[in-house]
């Protein structure tokens, strides 16, 4: 995993090209992840990776790591190069929201 020095996005700065065979991921983390890549991949494909970053909004702000245009099926969500911490389904024209596990998976690299 690789770890990068990002500023907070804004509220509006990500945008999503949702509809068809197209969804998005969302991966909410704690702030101790902030900058570090998250890896995801569906079936036997390539993994791709997103940084997680501050999030603010009108309310307040989260971390996330956010994985657009995204073709439908099941993912794997990499805690690290072998481990997984999970799995979700990504539907065309949704957004799908993983929570990063808090616990039981041993120390973050």
């Amino acid at each position: 995993m690789h770890e990068h020095a990002y500023g907070p996005s804004e509220t509006g700065t990500v945008v999503l090209d949702l509809g068809g065979d197209t969804g998005a991921l969302i991966v909410y983390t704690g702030r101790d992840l902030h900058g570090r890549e998250i890896e995801i991949s569906r079936d036997d494909e390539r993994r791709v990776h997103s940084a997680v970053r501050e999030r603010r909004v009108r309310d307040g702000s989260f971390h996330s790591a956010v994985y657009p245009d995204l073709p439908s099926g099941i993912y794997t969500v990499w805690w690290d190069d072998r481990t997984p911490a999970g799995t979700i389904s990504v539907h065309g024209g949704e957004i799908a929201e993983f929570a990063w596990p808090s616990s039981g998976f041993g120390a973050t690299d």
